[in-house]
């Protein structure tokens, strides 16, 4: 059986003994699997930092707490984890009576307004980390724009659609994207609650961007194997970034998939690799030979010893799971060692779905390998499927084919 993300966060130190309450805890108020390791994490980061300045449980103090906090700000760990002192981690250590913290003084209305925003996104929606900080930076910078101590009860749809129109003019696609997405989530939000008196959701416009309008960039023939080429695999880091860039390139991973690859994940006697996909869905691949030794050379003589069941470890103590962003560094380095302009990890996802097609793979077959719903996803790459767009391709009349 694999095991949850959640099982896999090791608290040690001081409050080692409460994570198992705290975990029921966030599973009561209705947090999931996502959230929950957020908050894991944070709470095991809390007991180590209490264990290397001494403290014990019982000793643990308003004014540490906040120092606790202001340390995790200063040094940019903070994130999307909501460290405040109405977070469910403070409450936890209230409740068990480990800590007298006074409840924090409400902030101003925008504050409190996509704190409930969050709320409802984290327990009724369920939605990713990353998702739910697209849809709240949209919320704020909407409510920004229509200006503090607003009546939502007044808004109209003009004024909706004039902040879209306004927005969309000086952002990307994707920007925009992000933008009118959230800003639909949080309208309807605000409907059900009675803060808008009517449904305004529908007067959010839609982004102008054309469906498989963009070229999928495929690195050139040969260049993802001198990638490979470039990992000093006699060092531990080299044999890490061995192994990860097979994963991209072999496999198609995404970097959040590669992140989250466990030793669990590794079926050696069936030749199969789990793959964790986006929204929370498992899939089964067959484990090429090559990927299966860049794996194995990492696991003898790169992997650190450490009690996390992550595939991939990061360099440094403390030995835990490498993040997305260490895997796409693993690609900007082996660009560096190669003389070439750094591109993202996705390139080779990119160039992984071109090679399928010059092998002769079928669509079909290309979009089971990078784990598709649907084959209309995967059609962009039939457009640089050039030997079959040839045999297509009519000639150019009174002219040369």
């Amino acid at each position: 059986m694999l095991m949850s993300k959640a099982s896999r966060v090791r608290v040690e130190g001081p409050l080692a003994s409460l994570a198992v309450r705290f975990r029921a805890q966030l599973r009561t108020v209705g947090y999931g699997p996502e959230w929950s390791v957020v908050q894991l994490r944070l709470f095991a980061s809390l007991s180590r930092w209490m264990s290397s300045n001494e403290l014990e449980a019982n000793d643990l103090t308003a004014d540490q707490l906040n120092e606790f906090f202001e340390e995790r700000r200063i040094h940019g760990a903070v994130g999307r984890v909501p460290a405040s002192r109405n977070g469910p981690l403070v409450a936890f250590l209230r409740a068990e009576g480990m800590v007298g913290i006074p409840e924090e003084p409400p902030g101003d209305a925008t504050d409190e307004l996509v704190a409930r925003f969050r709320r409802h996104l984290v327990v009724e929606r369920g939605l990713r980390v990353s998702t739910i900080g697209r849809y709240e930076d949209a919320t704020r910078t909407f409510l920004a724009a229509i200006g503090p101590g607003v009546d939502l009860s007044a808004l109209d749809a003009e004024r909706v659609t004039k902040f879209v129109l306004q927005e969309a003019e000086r952002r990307s696609v994707a920007s925009a994207t992000n933008i009118v997405v959230g800003l639909r989530s949080f309208l309807r939000y605000a409907f059900v609650e009675g803060l808008v008196c009517r449904r305004l959701d529908a007067a959010v416009p839609t982004v102008a961007n054309w469906r498989a309008s963009a070229l999928p960039r495929a690195l050139e023939p040969g260049l993802a194997k001198r990638l490979l080429g470039t990992c000093d695999r006699r060092t531990a880091v080299g044999r890490r970034n061995f192994a990860i860039l097979h994963c991209l390139w072999r496999l198609g991973l995404r970097v959040g998939e590669v992140a989250a690859l466990g030793l669990d994940d590794l079926d050696w006697r069936a030749g199969e690799i789990v793959v964790h996909r986006k929204g929370g869905r498992d899939e089964r691949l067959p484990l090429p030979n090559d990927v299966g030794m860049a794996i194995v050379g990492y696991l003898r003589r790169g992997r650190p010893c450490s009690s996390s069941r992550a595939l991939f470890l990061r360099a440094r103590p403390p030995f835990g799971p490498v993040s997305p962003t260490a895997v796409r560094w693993a690609v900007y380095r082996s660009c560096d060692n190669l003389g070439i302009p750094r591109f993202g990890a996705h390139r080779l996802r990119h160039t992984a779905a071109a090679e399928l097609l010059a092998h002769g793979a079928s669509l079909e077959e290309v979009a089971q390998v990078l784990r598709h719903r649907s084959v209309d996803t995967t059609a962009v790459y039939a457009k640089i499927d050039r030997l079959a767009l040839n045999a297509i391709a009519l000639p150019w009349p009174g002219g040369v084919a």
